[in-house]
């Protein structure tokens, strides 16, 4: 693995705006291997040093190489996390941890640079159609906030576009969809695709609905958002207990993120697949299985017929950006 011998330790991270992870891994010829992960709230800390030492404080040895990969733009080594207070800087870890090889990298390219590594056990197969083995792939990943590469295929290998497609204008398609835009424009300067598509926008278009239909809010769901974060709350309501107002909210998300990610498509011409990462996706593959998710997806006028034969899978393995990170540490 890029002639590294497996007796190599290489520190990884996944920074998102709502949790951290760290982990330690062994560098081998085929995958990095896991020797220690610790998952945090980004909230707790003030930085991402503070982190690295708390982590290195239970789980030390003799590392090689880091990188992690952090919801942002990344330029020259530093990066303004884009929902969390904090700044990160190559330098400032190489001169803290004196480490010769850090690298911070967008979370996505580090997602991106874990799908040839993933096996068909944490990938669903949402459209199962057959990918064009030299085409372009593309990645969007609703969490937090909402990330979009797109992978170009360099020398047999994947290189992922890093992005911050996330922000682009949310473009509505309908006059229910111009209402939400509307709802959410009265109170910001710039209405973003990530303002919906995201945990956030979920609870957005749920507060947007319960407006709008005027719906009573029930108690238990009421109590429920109170013990977990009410976009989960809400997910949870629509999957499993079918409450009406959140099984809306979640037709809604699904089918704007449809939309996304076949603009995503035609944008990158993703012969070689479409790829759902993110929190969000794996909790709810039922309502991603119902056709709403692929209608957006198609509805583009003379390239349906294009979008209906692209490969879209779901990846399941909610450690893939850091064993993304992983791997690029290893290289």
């Amino acid at each position: 693995m890029g002639g590294n011998k497996a007796r190599d330790m290489v520190l990884a991270g996944d920074i998102g705006g709502t949790k951290t992870r760290l982990g330690l891994f062994s560098c081998t010829e085929r995958l990095p291997q896991a020797l220690a992960i610790e998952s945090y709230s980004s909230q707790v800390a003030s930085g991402l040093e503070e982190m690295i030492a708390h982590f290195l404080s239970r789980h030390d040895g003799p590392i090689s190489a880091a990188c992690f990969g952090i919801a942002g733009p990344v330029i020259d080594g530093r990066c303004k996390v884009t929902n969390l207070a904090w700044e990160a800087s190559e330098e400032e870890i190489r001169r803290q941890f004196t480490w010769k090889n850090v690298h911070l990298i967008n979370d996505l390219s580090a997602t991106g640079l874990a799908i040839p590594l993933l096996d068909d056990a944490d990938l669903f197969p949402l459209n199962p159609a057959g990918p064009e083995p030299r085409g372009t792939v593309g990645l969007v990943a609703p969490g937090t906030g909402l990330g979009i590469s797109l992978l170009v295929r360099q020398d047999g290998r994947l290189i992922p576009i890093p992005s911050e497609g996330g922000h682009v204008d949310f473009a509505p398609r309908t006059e229910e969809e111009f209402e939400l835009w509307r709802y959410l424009r009265r109170d910001r300067d710039h209405v973003s695709v990530e303002q919906i598509v995201s945990g956030p926008g979920i609870l957005a278009i749920y507060s947007w609905l319960k407006e709008r239909e005027e719906h009573e809010e029930p108690e238990w769901l009421r109590d429920k958002m109170e013990l977990v974060e009410p976009p989960i709350a809400i997910s949870e309501a629509a999957v499993q207990e079918r409450e009406p107002l959140c099984v809306e909210t979640l037709n809604y998300f699904v089918s704007i993120l449809g939309a996304t990610a076949g603009n995503v498509a035609l944008t990158g011409m993703t012969t070689g697949g479409m790829y759902l990462g993110g929190g969000i996706c794996p909790k709810i593959l039922p309502k991603l299985q119902e056709n709403i998710f692929m209608e957006a997806f198609t509805d583009k006028g003379r390239f349906r017929d294009l979008l209906s034969g692209m490969a879209i899978r779901v990846i399941l393995d909610d450690k893939a950006a850091l064993l993304g990170a992983a791997w690029c540490a290893c290289q």
